[in-house]
């Protein structure tokens, strides 16, 4: 299903840039004169139909190349690849930031349905579900940047100081949705037979949830975890533009506002390919996280008996 995806994908951006005013030719023209122009119109196929240049930009990405940027003056695979290591580190630290609030605070929200820490964690989910990253983010370089001065409040130049505060702006959006899959998975599973027998047969109770429980419950956490890696590495377009961050998102944001077709295309294109193998190795992890299915993919297959002559089977 990517082709199909990336066809889709490729083509909207193709036709949504060019339903736009103004193409990345007159971003760049300057004090061109009209016969310069008018030779990068052709150059770059603008002077013919949309179609035309996505029947161009198709080719050449069945080749493997992503295009080149007049704007950038770079080829864009090149100009994706120096920007993803900040998006995967970005994702990669709001995933964690996620994972580490949100898991504990989703289990005992549901080992103590009802009480004051159940409500507390609903409250949190629905503040961080209502909350826009444009806005916390600002609250947070606003406080912790520009009146405390603990933590740098844009730019990557002071490691993992510079990443605290995007992290934790993109963190807390996820942190929502995980903690309140973790709470309704647990509580299915709490109710299972199987937890009772554990416990009268004396397993501490530490035990019966961290190991026992938690483990049956994995297979919707996984899948909410992989989404929100897929958000984070195509979604942080505004924390990213918010904090100056050096990533694909502050770079896909300037290409559209250049007009510059065929980096906004590169890098959706990429960005939908990464999100389909994170939709994959999350699948993969299944097997792994479910008792059940492991022991499905572990069980031996049943060779099939050879005939004997006749139709009789042996």
């Amino acid at each position: 299903m990517l082709i199909p995806v990336i066809l889709g994908v490729s083509f909207l951006v193709f036709v949504m840039m060019d339903l736009a005013p103004g193409n990345m030719i007159d971003m760049i023209s300057g004090d061109m004169t009209e016969q310069e122009v008018a030779k990068l119109y052709h150059e770059y196929g603008y002077d013919r139909t949309v179609f035309y240049r996505y029947y161009h930009y198709m080719k050449g990405l069945l080749r493997g190349d992503l295009g080149y940027s007049p704007v950038y003056r770079q080829e864009v695979w090149k100009l994706y690849m120096q920007r993803l290591p900040s998006t995967i580190k970005l994702a990669g630290a709001s995933i964690i930031v996620c994972i580490v609030l949100s898991i504990p605070l989703g289990i005992k929200s549901a080992t103590r349905r009802g009480s004051l820490t159940d409500n507390t964690c609903s409250v949190l989910a629905i503040l961080g579900l209502s909350m826009p990253n444009f806005w916390l983010g600002l609250m947070l370089m606003v406080y912790f940047g520009l009146k405390l001065h603990w933590l740098p409040s844009s730019g990557d130049t002071e490691g993992i100081k510079s990443l605290i505060l995007p992290a934790f702006t993109i963190g807390t959006g996820l942190m929502a949705t995980l903690m309140r899959t973790t709470r309704s998975s647990m509580l299915d599973v709490l109710r299972q037979d199987y937890l009772r027998t554990a416990r009268s047969k004396g397993v501490p109770e530490k035990v019966v949830i961290n190991k026992h429980a938690l483990r049956n419950a994995l297979i919707p956490i996984i899948t909410v975890i992989g989404n929100q890696m897929g958000h984070s590495l195509g979604g942080a377009v505004v924390t990213e533009n918010v904090f100056s961050w050096p990533g694909v998102g502050r770079m896909l944001i300037d290409a559209i506002r250049q007009r510059d077709t065929n980096t906004v295309t590169g890098c959706l294109i990429m960005t939908t390919i990464m999100i389909s193998v994170i939709m994959l190795i999350v699948d993969i992890v299944y097997a792994y996280a479910d008792p059940r299915l492991k022991a499905q993919y572990a069980a031996p297959r049943k060779i099939a008996a050879p005939k004997k002559e006749g139709g009789a089977s042996a």
